[in-house]
């Protein structure tokens, strides 16, 4: 191991720890050059065990032979960033989640076709843009039998930094692909569309037509306004979580987490 012990916020190769934004980290342009950074051992060795690669370690120095060192063996030559604590915290604006932080490389895109191909239930989130909901809801597919993920372009990077912490390493366990066709165009891959909206047509989440369809492709709109009324009217069903106490709806994550369940796959 290349273990480099830093004394200064302007270290060349520590940039990507703090001073990158998420965009230039996405690296937009050339998609082959983008980063991301993983949080926790527990998360690092899910991404690890997935097949990214690592591309440099930041670590407290305690964690290098301790909770991290099984990590750094596996990480091989690649540097491992230390140096104290509280330059850590200032270079990355925050205290070290469990002391260690990857930066990975980006995978190749994946292709809507590549999400659905023997794919039974998929989940469309549409315009969701804060980062622990995109967290809970890949933790919640990952959890409760979604074989896919499909994100429209106004909705958050599942790769952010925090999206990954939340999720708890699922968005390295469950395909995604951004979503570059029209929604009605997920038939020609053989799947039927449900959006969770409050309409007054809507069915109930407990339908049997539901839980018959083979292929079933669950639409998830945004915090504030959910689905917009021209996505509702391009989609099969639309469907309700049944409310109590006159609450009128659930947190998007919340609501995944039940249209997950309710909706999966079964025999």
């Amino acid at each position: 191991m290349a273990v480099i012990e830093i004394s200064t916020l302007g270290y060349p190769g520590v940039e990507v720890f703090g001073r990158l934004t998420e965009a230039q980290l996405r690296s937009r342009v050339e998609p082959e050059k983008g980063v991301f950074i993983v949080e926790s051992p527990k998360v690092i060795r899910v991404a690890l065990d997935a097949g990214y690669e690592p591309l440099a370690l930041m670590c407290e120095r305690k964690h290098i032979t301790g909770d991290a060192s099984d990590i750094v063996e596996r990480c091989g030559d690649i540097p491992v960033y230390t140096g104290d604590r509280e330059l850590l915290a200032r270079l990355t604006g925050y205290t070290l989640t469990r002391g260690v932080l990857c930066a990975m490389r980006r995978p190749k895109p994946v292709s809507v076709g590549d999400v659905c191909r023997g794919a039974r239930r998929i989940v469309v989130i549409d315009g969701v843009v804060d980062t622990t909901n995109i967290g809970a809801i890949f933790r919640s597919a990952a959890a409760l039998g979604i074989d896919g993920v499909l994100l429209t372009t106004t909705s958050c990077d599942p790769l952010n930094r925090r999206a990954v912490r939340v999720s708890m390493g699922s968005v390295f366990l469950v395909p995604w692909a951004w979503l570059d066709i029209p929604l009605p165009e997920l038939g020609r891959y053989g799947f039927r569309t449900a959006a969770m909206a409050l309409t007054d047509d809507s069915l109930t989440i407990d339908n049997p037509v539901l839980a018959a369809e083979p292929r079933l492709a669950i639409v998830m709109g945004t915090e504030g306004d959910g689905l917009a009324h021209e996505t509702i009217s391009q989609v099969d069903y639309v469907v309700r979580i049944p409310m109590y106490h006159c609450v009128d709806s659930l947190n998007v994550a919340a609501a995944a987490a039940v249209a997950f369940w309710e909706l999966r796959a079964k025999g």
